[in-house]
């Protein structure tokens, strides 16, 4: 690098983190999760404003590859954080009714998602078809579970019947939908590899959850007792979180696999304290870093080309997502007992993605199975789904709804992980 290139960069940092600071306070001002104005931040500091002058300007193209450089140690350290929070538990939540739940708000979308993916086809040309159709299912049917975690800690629902459904519910739908995204990659060879070579995700699995994961949990406690997490074990669990991501990286498949597999492989059990501040150190990281890929996934987002028929696509996108969602959700709810007001309370936070949404497209960006002008309208699509939330729960829940804010009946375990990443 040259002397004007460290600078710029140096400058350039400062200049996004400050942004997104301002931005995040600005929509948590307005209601929102301070994510959702991150990202608004990153497309704003991309080619969709002033026709891309203002981006080249500030962050010239010899210098990205640095920016995403530091984007993608961020990405990888949120993505140990979300398998760390993962909590097997919230599997269980409230049995049947969780169950039911999960399983249609994450079908319905995907079966209206892959529908519309056949009719996006004849525009947006993919070599691989099938591939394209599952992975457009997939990406309607994310749900955020760190930014719904977050939504639920702000508005005191954390602990309440339909928060902790919700919470059980797209902890269920996230982990099917990491699996089936990997599955797609598997099949369109995105990574750059081999198709076969993403078959050693399954002994690699293995590898994680029989040797490793018992080797941290000697690393973290001691005679069956927590122990402090010096900076020696943080580097060692680090280093760790990074080799597994290279791992899967070099096999064909996404770092931010590997990043969350090693996350879900922590031990739970006599590491409650480790956990915690491994959490604490991670999210320092992800605070300074996830900004840096919130404008980097900016710079391939340009709205102003947007013509009458990309408008249209974006309408039908947007009415899709929110629908399968939605209505999966509601009726699921509705099925199971549940009271019209709590379905659809259930189904509005359900329909919140966020950073996981962005996460997913930039994947599908990665490996083909999206062009420039799609992965701007589902950008689009992610960050109007999340806003609706924060919007719908003001009308549907207030301080008087005392049965929409009551404790669950039965108990279930419940996430604090919004407190940590609120993505």
């Amino acid at each position: 690098m040259t002397q004007n290139q460290v600078a710029l960069l140096f400058f350039d940092l400062a200049l996004i983190l400050l942004v997104a600071q301002l931005a995040g306070r600005a929509a948590r001002a307005l209601g929102q999760p301070a994510v959702l104005g991150e990202i608004v931040a990153g497309i704003l500091l991309g080619p969709t404003l002033l026709h891309g002058s203002l981006s080249d300007t500030l962050f010239p193209t010899d210098l990205r590859p640095y920016l995403s450089a530091l984007a993608n140690v961020g990405l990888a350290l949120f993505m140990f954080v979300v398998g760390l929070e993962f909590d097997y538990g919230r599997l269980r939540g409230f049995g049947r009714v969780t169950g039911v739940t999960a399983l249609s708000a994450a079908l319905v979308p995907f079966g209206l998602g892959s529908l519309l993916a056949l009719h996006l086809a004849g525009t947006h040309h993919s070599e691989h078809h099938l591939g394209f159709v599952l992975f457009f299912g997939v990406a309607m049917s994310i749900t955020a579970f760190p930014v719904l975690a977050r939504i639920l800690v702000d508005r005191r629902m954390n602990r309440t019947l339909v928060g902790s459904i919700a919470l059980s519910a797209a902890a269920a739908c996230d982990l099917a939908a990491w699996t089936m995204l990997a599955i797609v990659q598997a099949m369109v060879g995105g990574g750059g590899s081999a198709h076969w070579t993403t078959a050693l995700v399954v002994p690699f699995a293995g590898l994680l959850a029989f040797v490793v994961r018992p080797l941290l949990k000697r690393l973290l406690t001691h005679d069956g007792e927590a122990v402090p997490l010096t900076v020696t074990r943080f580097i060692t669990v680090v280093a760790g979180l990074f080799a597994s991501a290279a791992v899967t990286e070099l096999i064909g498949l996404h770092f931010v696999f590997g990043a969350f597999l090693y996350g879900l492989v922590v031990p739970r059990k006599a590491t409650e304290k480790a956990r915690e501040e491994l959490m604490q150190h991670s999210h320092t990281g992800t605070a300074f870093l996830l900004p840096v890929y919130f404008v980097v996934s900016g710079f391939k987002v340009d709205l102003s080309t947007m013509g009458f028929s990309g408008l249209l696509e974006l309408l039908l996108i947007v009415l899709t997502a929110v629908f399968g969602k939605v209505a999966g959700t509601y009726l699921a709810a509705r099925t199971q007992g549940m009271t019209s007001r709590h379905s659809a309370v259930l189904a509005t936070l359900m329909n919140t993605r966020g950073l996981t949404e962005l996460i997913v497209l930039g994947v599908g960006l990665q490996i083909g199975m999206l062009d420039n002008s799609l992965y701007s309208q589902m950008v689009v699509m992610a960050v109007v789904t999340t806003g609706m939330a924060g919007v719908l729960l003001r009308r549907l829940v207030g301080p008087e709804d005392h049965n929409l804010l009551e404790e669950p009946s039965a108990p279930a375990p419940l996430a604090e992980a919004g407190d940590r990443t609120g993505r």
